[in-house]
């Protein structure tokens, strides 16, 4: 596979130090080719992201995403971070298919956003999550396609974190990812700070969305077995530190807006001693521990990669 450019690569390094600090702790145990191409996949996604999160115009947004999506279409771009993407998509045999379904997840945060049902945000959280487990999975070199499923879930299940970390701050850009099945039609800026009568209920909503994603999180640990032996100690840990900034939001009484949860370094390091040391993980390193559950599916009817009948998707 064709190299990164040295511009490229630097500049998702950075990204990858500066916003995606679990990542980039959980990355040291990979080998240097699959921690190349994990650093530049998570550039490219972040540059996505931060298109819908850091604009000052939908509208200019909107058209960069689709310049984007068309560069991804027809493998040709001008940009050199976005060449560099392309190289990688080809390189990893990555369906294009895959990151265009995240650009229409992420092009869909520039509307406002009002969830309906916790269907609905599985849905959301397959395509600006889900689809990079897709993605790493080939960047990792992942051969069996029974691991897909639970690449799509442990995606899945960082999103829901994400959100319940961050719904303070997504209220305050006119984002409500709270179903209303869960708070009602509550306007989100009732969120950003909620009133002492609204807090048990929004304190129970991030309680549901927070056992939702451990659910999720053990089907993606469940696919450990099929990474590549290099690749099973830092997945896990990355999975392990996200899912401990659930556990902080849990303490906390899933009190979101006094503070942002977060997971010191420290905190870390046991983390990764402890989950590389349980007798369970290092059974579930050799091979899997039971197959994926179909049901955890069932509100992605439709979407790529989560019909059991489907095989191989990283054919270009």
């Amino acid at each position: 596979m064709t190299g990164p450019s040295s511009a490229a690569y630097a500049a998702a390094h950075a990204t990858l130090a500066a916003k995606g600090r679990s990542f980039h702790w959980a990355r040291r145990m990979l080998g240097a080719v699959h921690a190349d191409r994990a650093t530049r996949l998570y550039g490219f996604c972040r540059r996505v992201d931060d298109l819908a999160d850091e604009t000052q115009s939908p509208d200019a947004a909107r058209a960069a995403l689709h310049a984007l999506a068309r560069s991804l279409r027809t493998g040709q771009s001008r940009d050199p971070f976005t060449a560099d993407t392309i190289r990688l998509l080809q390189g990893c045999q990555i369906d294009p298919a895959i990151p265009l379904d995240l650009i229409r997840g992420v092009a869909s945060d520039l509307l406002p956003v009002r969830i309906a049902t916790e269907a609905e945000l599985l849905r959301y959280c397959y395509r600006v999550a889900g689809t990079v487990g897709l993605m790493m999975s080939a960047a990792l070199d992942v051969a069996d396609p029974r691991a897909l499923p639970h690449a799509i879930d442990l995606g899945i299940a960082m999103q829901l974190t994400n959100l319940c970390r961050d719904v303070r701050e997504d209220a305050l850009a006119d984002r409500r990812y709270l179903p209303a099945s869960l708070v009602g039609e509550i306007d989100p800026a009732r969120l950003a700070r909620p009133s002492e009568a609204n807090q048990p209920m929004v304190r129970s909503a991030v309680a549901t969305l927070l056992d939702l994603a451990d659910t999720y999180y053990r089907s993606g640990e469940d696919g450990l077995a099929y990474l590549p032996a290099n690749a099973r100690g830092s997945i896990l840990v990355a999975a392990r530190v996200y899912r401990a900034i659930g556990g902080r939001l849990r303490r906390s009484r899933c009190d979101y807006w006094s503070s942002r949860a977060w997971v010191p370094m420290g905190s870390k390091a046991l983390i990764t001693i402890g989950a590389l040391a349980a007798p369970p993980f290092r059974q579930a390193f050799r091979r899997p521990v039971r197959p994926h559950d179909p049901g955890l599916h069932r509100p992605l009817a439709g979407l790529l990669g989560t019909n059991p009948w489907v095989g191989e998707l990283h054919a270009a």
